[in-house]
């Protein structure tokens, strides 16, 4: 067990130490970065399901004095979100909280915790795009987030290009062509528009320059850049640090339900001492799961 001692804090004990340097950098948490793609779902439960319902199929052709031909709906597939806890605290003993002659500083420890738990809501958000295209990562339909051959009732879909490639005004009009022309699981078409552009730090200049320049970019045409007149994407673009696939973007539509951050306990902070060794104990938990349930919220490549 780790316990923080005085021989860990020396310089606390002693003046003219007007700040601890390492704890105060600015909160990742007050521009949450996770917080600009999931819908936050509350819950009381050890775990919340979602349950997929494929629609009805086309209208039937009927004769003068035929009967009526029914359909049924179906069960499709089942996804289930199930809480996990978080945990992470530090000790204090007693000595070094009666030596320090810089209590109010010292408190920054727990400014600490509160950043730790924050980054690991950012990164296991995150994870959900960094293992989207990751065989070993699957949804309820039991294939990945974007994958070529989502199973339907009418067949395989897809919310991947045809053929991976790299960001470029090209390849993203061909991804929004492609949700254009989606399907529900009866394989009629449904009505889902494109809402952000979501990529890793590494293509934030790429995408500035196909999203925002009025005419077309790298070409010495004046055309017009189609993209920035149709505004083919209110939302604008989302940029995520914690993607680690360099050319990996996505494109996220208005499909509900999509991605989802099941809340069943918000981070928690606590403090107590222990009876035996009168050392301060120091925690945060929270509970919480991230992941998606209808694919159609995400289209995207993994890049060429």
């Amino acid at each position: 067990m780790a316990i923080t001692t005085t021989g860990n804090i020396q310089k606390l004990l002693v003046p003219g130490l007007t700040d601890i340097f390492g704890l105060k950098y600015n909160s990742l948490d007050q521009n949450s970065e996770w917080r600009q793609l999931f819908t936050i779902q509350n819950s009381v439960r050890s775990y919340e399901e979602d349950e997929a319902i494929t629609g009805l199929g086309l209208a039937n052709r009927t004769a003068e004095g035929d009967s009526v031909q029914y359909d049924s709906f179906k069960q499709a597939y089942t996804v289930r979100y199930t809480s996990i806890k978080y945990t992470l605290g530090f000790i204090l003993t007693e000595e070094a909280i009666d030596d320090n002659l810089y209590v109010q500083s010292g408190m920054n420890r727990a400014q600490a915790l509160a950043r730790s738990i924050h980054e690991t809501q950012e990164i296991t958000a995150a994870n959900v795009f960094n293992h989207a295209f990751n065989g070993s990562y699957p949804g309820g339909d039991s294939v990945s987030f974007l994958n070529a051959s989502h199973p339907t009732e009418s067949g395989v879909q897809s919310n991947v290009l045809s053929v991976a490639a790299d960001l470029s005004e090209a390849s993203l009009e061909n991804i929004l062509i492609q949700i254009e022309d989606a399907r529900d699981n009866r394989n009629l078409r449904i009505n889902i528009k494109p809402q952000k552009l979501i990529i890793p730090k590494w293509l934030m200049f790429d995408a500035t320059r196909i999203l925002k320049n009025p005419q077309r970019p790298g070409t010495a045409d004046r055309d017009i850049n189609a993209l920035y007149a149709l505004d083919s994407l209110p939302g604008g673009m989302v940029i995520n640090r914690y993607f680690t696939d360099q050319d990996a973007w996505f494109v996220m539509t208005d499909c509900e339900p999509g991605l989802k951050y099941i809340n069943r306990k918000w981070p928690m902070f606590g403090a107590d001492n222990d009876f035996d060794t009168s050392n301060a104990k120091f925690k945060v938990n929270g509970r919480w799961a991230v992941g998606f349930t209808d694919w159609r919220c995400m289209y995207g490549s993994e890049g060429a």
